[in-house]
């Protein structure tokens, strides 16, 4: 793990939470970095997501700290607005940075009042305690159901010298894409300007974080940030920004699969694979049907290959094509041709389904060219005994 310059962690127990472990974070650049950021299209939004905005726009898209606090989702409250920013002046206080370079991110239980006391009470511990090995300890503190933390790593040669990359990011339910899905944070030490960052982030999150389903819902406080500080000393010519954005899309990808493979009660991290669409996005739509279609996530469960249900949920995409040119591989195996059952042997499909980590291609025959990745989870019991005593 070989972390970006320039940036230090903290984490804390504010009481947010109802079990002792640690629920508020700092990341800090040493100096102000050049923003990202891309926010749930749902339209409650919480009031985070919603100053996040506003300060992006004051500050021309400087940042120089994020505030996240797991336990409590600051959505659909009375005093949500007001205790945002008062977070963000009392970090803008103990960092003597601009508040308008402050960004605020919440995750958890949406309609309880966050009570600001706890924040300011609890930052001079994490202001205290910044230091550049605590990348760990952040990314933890920001789970609320994950089972794991969620990390990746990378590095990019470019002309000057090497970049570095670190991401963060949790999730587990509530997990489908628009735009972005759960909280995720990208550091780089590249020096790269702002107005460069925003395209490369959209695209980035249209490869990763938009192409992952768990649920197929949508949080009310989704948001993935990038930020580039220079710490490195390295700036991307204009030829190199192709090299530096497979960077970034690296790291987001790792991420997205991890929130996958982590979603809540699952034991199977599911690759769809789609070709032969009329474009790209046709083949996304058809894609995303398969992995929200609960029918296919709990046929993969309990390892039925149960290929009907994979060509139900892609005829209910919207998308048109011809079933009598599907083909549906399994694991391997070829399950349909033609839009037909094809022969194979149920009880060893069976038992490579077993296996944690399962592959469905769906090809259409023909002259189009569209394809799509989507990483999708098996739904099972535990899924509901998690969602179903979530507050309690």
């Amino acid at each position: 793990m070989n972390l970006p310059l320039g940036y230090r962690y903290s984490a804390a127990y504010a009481g947010i939470r109802q079990m002792e472990r640690d629920d508020v974070a700092l990341i800090v650049s040493g100096v102000p970095a050049s923003g990202a950021a891309v926010f749930t299209q749902n339209r409650v939004q919480a009031a985070p997501v919603k100053l996040c905005r506003q300060h992006l726009r004051v500050s021309r898209g400087q940042v120089g700290a994020i505030l996240v606090n797991a336990g409590n989702a600051n959505c659909a409250t009375s005093t949500g607005d007001r205790v945002a920013l008062a977070a963000c002046r009392a970090v803008s206080k103990h960092l003597r940075l601009p508040v308008a370079q402050v960004l605020v991110a919440s995750t958890g239980v949406i309609g309880v009042e966050l009570d600001f006391n706890l924040i300011e009470k609890a930052l001079p511990r994490l202001a205290a305690g910044l230091a550049e090995d605590r990348f760990g300890e952040v990314a933890r503190a920001i789970m609320t159901t994950d089972c794991v933390p969620k990390e990746a790593f990378g590095e990019v040669k470019l002309r000057r010298g090497v970049v570095r990359f670190a991401g963060m990011t949790k999730g587990s339910g509530m997990i489908h894409p628009r735009m972005a899905t759960t909280l995720g944070f990208v550091l780089t030490d590249a020096n790269v300007p702002a107005v460069k960052l925003r395209p490369i982030l959209k695209r980035a999150v249209e490869r990763s974080y938009n192409r992952i389903s768990v649920d197929g819902d949508t949080s009310t406080n989704d948001t993935v940030v990038l930020l580039a500080n220079g710490c490195s000393g390295v700036r991307a010519d204009p030829g190199e920004f192709g090299a530096f954005e497979e960077g970034v899309t690296t790291v987001m990808e790792t991420l997205a699969r991890q929130i996958a493979r982590d979603g809540e009660g699952a034991r199977k991290l599911i690759t769809i694979d789609i070709s032969g669409a009329p474009n790209d996005d046709a083949a996304g739509q058809i894609a995303r049907a398969i992995a929200n279609s609960p029918l296919v996530k709990t046929a993969i469960a309990g390892s039925d290959p149960n290929w009907g249900r994979i060509l139900s949920a892609a005829g209910n995409a919207g998308v048109p094509f011809e079933p009598a040119k599907v083909d549906i591989v399994m694991q391997g195996t070829t399950v349909c041709r033609s839009g037909l059952a094809a022969p194979f042997s149920e009880s060893d499909l069976k038992s490579r389904l077993d296996q944690p980590e399962c592959s469905v291609e769906l090809t259409i025959r023909g002259k189009r060219n569209g394809r799509a990745r989507f990483w999708t989870c098996d739904l099972t019991e535990d899924y509901i005994r998690i969602n179903a005593s979530y507050r309690t």
